[in-house]
């Protein structure tokens, strides 16, 4: 391959990579050292209320948002350096709290509510997605062929319904006077509240995620199971390996590149949890980094919107992620050089 066929194949990639991904990121990097804020004026308002002899007026000092000939707030952007990044990470709450050795003052702080959740919520996530796929993929491959296909589109099924539709059915399953909620309450014979308490509403998003994505990492896995070597396995069963053993040392390995493969993509995905939030609305017991972005994104009464504060949790947001990959993507690169080697 020449030098001009390489840059027309590769250059179109590179020239996307750089106006989807680096711009915007740079862009985002930048906003997050600045604040913007709206112009307020001060001005002497005279209320006057009518009474039986007359009216009655009173005078006070307002602040209002100075607007514009266009008819919207007028703002301004200052440079802030950290203070964004201070902002979103609340270190004196956070050393208040460890002062006081209380883990409920550290978890009332935003940041590192969503934080925690996120990281339980990717860790625990990944090996049930992993395990859940890798067992679907076997049952699909030891069905008969005749029934293979209905088996693996409705192995799929999860995979079709979007998160949010999968949330919310989910909850008005278990919200209130749900389905299921009454069926329990009949067989238990007591009142059960799933949304009362943070633990039951994240175990239903972490059932709700595994039981949606497992279908992916089934494929995924079905199609590397239909390039296992069968001398290979054949050779394992005359030497008498049962089928944890050809598991272990047969298929596992041969599908590790795989399982590399599905945890990169679930480790990314799932750190960006939002959908289950809002499907389960449960904002005031369990938020998510990504969430907390959006919520800084949110007008308030005033129209304001902390786009300073966003940018500084995305950056961090991008920082945590990169640091999950890090030790997966060295695995990869120690693998690749041990094979050129």
């Amino acid at each position: 391959m020449n030098k001009k066929t390489f840059l027309a194949f590769i250059g179109p990639s590179v020239l996307m990579m750089v106006l989807f991904i680096a711009l915007p990121l740079a862009t985002v990097l930048k906003q997050s050292f600045y604040q913007t804020q709206s112009v307020y004026e001060t001005l002497e308002v005279e209320t006057c209320s009518p009474t039986f002899t007359g009216q009655v007026c009173v005078k006070e000092i307002k602040t209002i948002p100075i607007i514009g000939d266009n008819g919207k707030v007028i703002t301004q952007t200052n440079y802030v350096g950290f203070t964004n990044y201070q902002n979103v990470l609340e270190f004196p709450r956070v050393i208040a709290a460890f002062a006081n050795n209380s883990w409920h003052e550290f978890m009332l702080i935003d940041f590192w509510k969503a934080l925690r959740f996120t990281l339980s919520f990717t860790l625990i996530t990944l090996p049930l997605v992993l395990f859940f796929g890798l067992l679907i993929a076997l049952c699909i491959n030891n069905v008969a062929k005749s029934i293979r296909g209905p088996v693996i589109f409705v192995s799929l099924l999860p995979m079709i319904i979007t998160p949010v539709i999968g949330a919310l059915a989910i909850r008005w399953l278990f919200i209130g006077d749900g389905v299921l909620t009454s069926f329990l309450e009949w067989w238990l014979a007591k009142d059960i509240a799933m949304f009362a308490q943070a633990w039951t509403i994240e175990f239903m998003m972490t059932f709700y995620r595994v039981w949606h994505v497992a279908p992916f990492a089934a494929i995924v896995f079905y199609a590397g199971l239909q390039t296992v070597n069968q001398d290979t396995i054949e050779s394992a069963i005359i030497d008498g390996a049962s089928r944890w053993q050809k598991l272990r040392f047969v298929i596992l390995p041969h599908l590790m590149p795989l399982i590399v493969f599905v945890t990169l993509i679930h480790l990314m995905d799932a750190y960006r949890v939002f959908e289950e939030v809002i499907g389960f609305s449960s904002q005031a017991h369990v938020i998510s980094l990504q969430f907390l972005t959006y919520d800084f994104l949110t007008a308030d009464l005033m129209g304001n919107r902390s786009i300073g504060r966003a940018s500084a949790s995305s950056m961090l947001t991008m920082i945590g992620i990169t640091l999950l990959l890090i030790p997966v993507l060295r695995g990869v690169w120690n693998d690749y050089k041990g094979k050129r080697l």
